[in-house]
């Protein structure tokens, strides 16, 4: 009897073993993205900077989709997020990160013996260190504690283990983060709890409560900097010093209001089990099967990397600081902007797609910051992508917010000039087109208008207003937003076959060398190879610009095939010929072929980016360039699966070759099931079927697909 009930527990064992490796988050790996880019064939020159070339810029650490707490260690300040993979050391857990070089508020590290305030990081290696979604661990050498973090929507836990006893120490960075804070404070608030807050970018709250006495709060400074040190009552009994931080951007009160409602009495157990039960909901949104083991890794990795940002900034009780700095109370979830320029081109419209009540109340919390900030949309870094975002929700039915505020801001970033509307509107109105300075040996990293790119996305974010003026009965504007997506036309010059910047008296920019990569002179942070081929809702027009399909081909033949020419530009890394995948302005340019019926053209270049542009660098950890905020990954997601937003402002995705076999995509919010399977072996796409009847052309409606359950893609 007694083998029989082991071998039970033993099958028991294998089958809850087989459970756990059949879970979609043990398909992510937090770090991937962590790691730098060194090498010259994987950067595209020879560094000789002394800085390092970006990479995805994300962090490992334990967060919730959209949350407020991003939980995750920190090697480095003003690098990133904050981690980087090769580094070797770690300065604290910090409760805030994104990937942009701000944030990192409110770092902490366990300690014990002797520190000081300008010495206190301790090393660690890869061997000792794990993360999974809502988790992270790292073994503290200098400390000899073994750190675990997971999180809730806007709380941190911590439970460090010192292994080698001693006195129990936190050490708070308070008067430092990415964004050097001007005010801090911090204090004892009750027997096991302490309290305060950090001011920069963002003046966030906190209150902890600590499974040990607190003994005292110190501020220790020397010539260098200042910390703060909690000290706590050991009876050595309890080798664990376990930390529930409570966070909030409104008050000390409410992140103890949200420390009760989302940890309150749990342990630290079950936040981590309720994190990974968080995850692994979402990610079985999309059920994939039928691919390589490292396709559907890096497919959950990047599904899970397409729902980190923008975050949450409202508390449990619907408090949050309004752009006035002002508390108000709202029954939305208030958000971040999103990174516009960046994420309107695809993780906007995921998002959307899988949640689309957050999708949604995003919307209401840039309209409440624009109604109160002049009137004008949000944008973000470049462009009026807002726009875009908008249009691609309400036409695809998501439209809990109201729609016509949403539009009367859209239009007058469109249509008036203003401190927080589109730079240069006014000339752009006047004349269909910006003018760049006349000038000789610009720099890389000069700024100027970025005129052609302005010039380009201006036209495509009038298309998108547009949709919305039709949406709410707006005839006239409707017609005059339609006309100006038509100015993507006025900047091409059939004599080079380029986007190219023209001068204010109308003349071509003379000192013209398309292999020159700039930040802001004609271009925004590309060269005229990378800025080929923008205009997404009218990619018929754009292909007519020039003499035949034979000279579209060559031109995108070259742009894969011309080598860049070695040009060191910090944020462009990652190239395909001249074509730029670390960087977002060139992303839709692949799909281009499949306007000259070329389509397998496109496919190839797909693969080859999906394969070899993720997953790069030593380590096989890095992206070929920073994730920004999620857009390198949900372009693999979206190419992954088949289905890419190629014009995001319009219900439609442009169908290409799924690197699987079957997927199953659940939608959220009507819970509507649509299947894709892929049939055959080649590149090229013989015919694609959806519900059954064969589809015309590449493009399938996002109604059409949820309405008709399941579409085949069949490939020779």
């Amino acid at each position: 009897m007694r083998y029989k009930t082991t071998a039970i527990a033993a099958l028991l064992m294998w089958a809850l073993n087989l459970a756990a490796s059949d879970k979609l988050t043990s398909h992510v790996n937090p770090f991937m993205g962590t790691a730098t880019l060194w090498e010259p064939a994987d950067l595209g020159y020879t560094r000789t900077e002394t800085k390092r070339a970006w990479g995805a810029e994300v962090f490992p650490g334990a967060t919730l989709p959209n949350a407020m707490v991003q939980l995750t260690p920190v090697t480095m300040y003003r690098s990133g997020s904050g981690y980087q993979y090769e580094d070797r050391q770690i300065y604290g857990f910090a409760h805030t990160s994104k990937g942009h070089w701000n944030l990192l508020h409110l770092s902490m590290l366990p300690a014990t013996g002797r520190f000081y305030p300008d010495n206190f990081c301790s090393f660690f290696t890869h061997d000792r260190e794990s993360a999974s979604p809502g988790y992270y661990q790292v073994f503290l050498e200098r400390y000899a504690i073994n750190a675990e973090l997971t999180s809730t929507l806007r709380c941190g836990y911590h439970r460090y283990t010192y292994t080698k006893g001693g006195d129990k120490k936190l050490i708070v960075d308070i008067t430092r983060s990415n964004n050097n804070p001007r005010r801090w404070e911090i204090e004892k608030s009750g027997e096991r709890s302490v309290e305060g807050f950090q001011d920069g970018d963002g003046k966030i709250y906190f209150h902890i409560d600590a499974n040990h006495a607190v003994d005292k709060v110190e501020i220790r400074r020397d010539h260098r900097h200042t910390i703060a040190v909690v000290s706590f009552v050991d009876d050595g009994s309890d080798n664990t010093l376990e930390l529930k931080v409570g966070c909030s951007f409104v008050s000390i009160e409410n992140a103890k209001e949200n420390l009760t409602n989302e940890i309150g009495e749990a342990s630290f157990d079950d936040i981590r089990n309720r994190a990974d039960a968080t995850w692994e909901d979402l990610l079985s949104h999309i059920e994939v099967s039928g691919g390589s083991d490292r396709d559907r890794d890096m497919f959950y990795t990047t599904l899970y990397r397409s729902f980190m940002w923008p975050a949450l900034r409202s508390d449990c009780n619907g408090q949050y600081i309004d752009a006035r700095r002002d508390v108000q109370k709202a029954d939305f979830r208030y958000y971040t902007d999103p990174s516009f320029w960046d994420t309107y081109r695809n993780d906007l419209i995921l998002i959307g797609m899988i949640c689309p009540d957050v999708a949604c109340d995003i919307v209401k919390s840039i309209c409440d910051r624009g109604n109160k900030l002049g009137g004008y949309m949000p944008t973000f870094f470049h462009g009026d992508h807002a726009s875009a975002f908008v249009s691609g929700l309400w036409t695809r039915g998501i439209r809990d917010y109201d729609v016509k505020l949403a539009y009367q801001l859209m239009l007058k970033n469109a249509t008036v000039a203003g401190r927080r509307g589109r730079p240069f509107i006014e000339e752009y109105m006047r004349q269909g087109w910006i003018a760049e300075k006349d000038t000789t040996d610009v720099p890389t990293w000069d700024e100027y208008k970025a005129a052609v790119t302005k010039t380009v996305e201006y036209a495509y974010d009038d298309y998108a207003v547009a949709q919305i003026a039709k949406a709410v009965g707006d005839k006239e504007n409707y017609k005059l937003m339609m006309q100006r997506s038509q100015n993507y036309k006025n900047l091409f010059d059939p004599s080079t076959g380029f986007w190219r910047g023209k001068t204010a008296d109308g003349k071509w920019i003379e000192d013209f060398d398309p292999y020159y990569p700039y930040y802001a002179y004609m271009y925004r942070e590309a060269n005229a190879w990378q800025s080929l081929f923008f205009a997404p809702h009218d990619p018929a027009g754009m292909v007519a610009l020039y003499p035949s399909y034979d000279a579209v081909d060559k031109k995108l033949d070259s742009l894969f095939s011309e080598p860049w020419r070695g040009y060191e530009a910090w944020n462009l890394t990652g190239f395909l010929g001249n074509y730029c995948h670390g960087n977002q302005p060139d992303h839709n340019v692949p799909f281009t072929y499949y306007f000259i019926g070329k389509q397998e053209k496109s496919q190839a270049v797909l693969n080859k980016l999906m394969r070899d542009y993720y997953g790069m660098g030593r380590e096989g950890l890095a992206y070929a360039g920073m994730d920004d905020s999620g857009e390198m990954s949900a372009w693999f997601v979206l190419n992954a699966i088949g289905i890419y937003t190629y014009s995001p402002a319009d219900p439609e995705y442009i169908v290409s070759v799924p690197l699987f076999r079957n997927i199953k995509f659940t939608l959220g919010g009507t819970g509507k099931t649509f299947t894709i399977r892929h049939e055959g072996d080649g590149l090229r796409i013989k015919r694609i079927t959806v519900g059954g009847k064969q589809l015309k052309g590449y493009f399938v409606g996002h109604q059409q697909l949820a309405d008709a359950g399941n579409m085949t893609i069949e490939t020779e």
